[in-house]
C-alpha cells in the first residue's frame, strides 16, 4: 500500500527530495534559532565544505570525451543555452514591469530564477523518460551548469540597479570560481582516475546534494521566520507567486516549442531542447545566491519563487514527459 502510493506520488513528480525540501522549511518555521546565524551549530563552514562537495563530485561524473563528442549537434545547443541564458531573461525582463498582482520583494527572485542555468539530474532523466536524444541532454545541462557560473552573476550585475541589489560581479565571480568552479575542475581533472573507483556508488552521490541544499535552505529560512520577514505577506501572496512560476514555465515551454518546429527539429531534438530549455537548477539557484544574496532574510524571499518554480517544473515535467513516452510508442 505504502509503496504503492509513493510510486504515484513519483509519477507526478513529488520525491523524497521535495518531501524533504518542505521538512526543511517546516522545521525552519518551527525552530528558527536552530538555522538563524545566532545558533551555536558551524552551519557556514558546514554548508562551504558541503558545497565544495557538490560541485567536486559534479566534476568527477563529466566525462570530458562524451563532452567532445557531443559538440556537432549545434543548432540543439545553440537553442537551449539561447532559451536558458537570453530568452528566459528577456522574456521575464518584458513581463516584470506588469506583475502588478506580484510584491516587489517576490519580483527580484523572479528575475534571479530567469538568469539561472538549467538542472542537471532532472532533464536527463525527463528526457529519458520522454524518449528525446539524452546525449544531448547530458551535454547541454552540463555546459549550462558551467557557463551559469559566469553568466548568472554577470546578469545580476546588470540587472542589479533595476532590482535594487547591491552586487559587485568581480568579487561574486572569485567566490564563485573558489566555492564552485575550483571544486568542478578539480573533478574534472581527476575524473580517470576516481570515477572508475565511485561508479558504482554514483547513483548515491545525489544524497550529499540533496542534503547540502536541504541544509541550506534551512538555515536560509530559519533566518528569515527568526527576523519575521514574512509576517507581512500572506497565504495568497504564496498562491500568486506559485501561479505567475506555473505561468512563466509553460509560457517558455510554448515558444521554445515553436522555435523547435520552425527549425524542423526531429522529435529526439524537439523533447531535449524543451526540458533543458525550460528547466533551471536549485542546486545552482542555492548556491550562486548564497553569494550574490549574503543577507539570509532577503535571500529567504528571492528563494522562494525559485524552490515554486522547481517544484512545479518537476511536477509538470513528469506528466509531460510520461505523456510523450506514451505518445512515442
Amino acid at each position: 500500500m505504502i509503496k504503492k502510493f509513493t510510486n504515484t506520488l513519483s509519477k507526478v513528480g513529488i520525491n523524497g527530495f521535495l518531501l524533504g525540501l518542505f521538512a526543511a522549511i517546516f522545521f525552519a518555521w518551527l525552530f528558527p534559532f536552530a538555522g538563524s546565524n545566532e545558533s551555536p551549530v558551524p552551519w557556514k563552514p558546514i554548508i562551504n565544505v558541503g558545497i565544495g562537495l557538490v560541485f567536486f563530485f559534479y566534476g568527477v561524473k563529466l566525462n570530458p570525451k562524451e563532452l567532445k563528442s557531443g559538440l556537432s549537434n549545434w543548432r540543439l545547443h545553440v537553442l537551449i543555452q539561447l532559451s536558458t541564458f537570453l530568452l528566459f531573461p528577456l522574456i521575464v525582463m518584458l513581463i516584470e514591469p506588469y506583475m502588478n498582482w506580484i510584491d516587489k520583494d517576490f519580483r527580484i527572485g523572479i528575475t534571479y530564477l530567469s538568469v539561472l542555468p538549467s538542472t542537471v539530474s532532472a532533464s536527463v532523466v525527463m528526457v529519458s523518460i520522454a524518449g528525446g536524444n539524452v546525449p544531448g541532454a547530458i551535454f547541454n545541462a552540463s555546459i549550462s551548469s558551467l557557463l551559469g557560473i559566469v553568466i548568472t552573476p554577470a546578469w545580476m550585475g546588470i540587472l542589479a540597479g533595476s532590482a535594487d541589489i547591491q552586487m559587485e560581479y568581480l568579487p561574486t565571480l572569485y567566490e564563485l570560481s573558489l566555492k564552485v568552479l575550483l571544486p568542478v575542475v578539480l573533478g574534472i581533472l581527476l575524473h580517470n582516475w576516481l570515477f572508475p573507483k565511485i561508479a558504482k556508488h554514483i547513483s548515491h552521490l545525489k544524497y550529499v546534494d540533496q542534503t547540502v541544499i536541504m541544509i541550506i535552505v534551512f538555515t536560509t529560512f530559519a533566518q528569515s521566520f527568526s527576523q519575521k520577514v514574512f509576517s507581512p505577506y500572506g497565504s495568497s501572496v504564496l498562491l500568486e507567486v506559485g501561479a505567475t512560476m506555473l505561468a512563466l514555465f509553460f509560457l517558455i515551454w510554448i515558444i521554445i516549442a515553436l522555435a523547435c518546429k520552425i527549425l524542423g527539429f526531429t522529435w529526439e531534438d524537439r523533447i531535449t531542447a524543451l526540458f533543458c530549455g525550460s528547466k533551471k537548477s536549485l542546486v545552482q539557484g542555492v548556491v550562486i545566491g548564497k553569494v550574490i544574496f549574503p543577507d539570509p532574510a532577503l535571500f529567504g524571499i528571492v528563494l522562494l519563487p525559485v524552490m515554486l518554480y522547481h517544484i512545479q517544473q518537476l511536477i509538470a515535467g513528469s506528466i509531460i514527459s510520461s505523456s510523450m513516452a506514451r505518445k512515442g510508442k
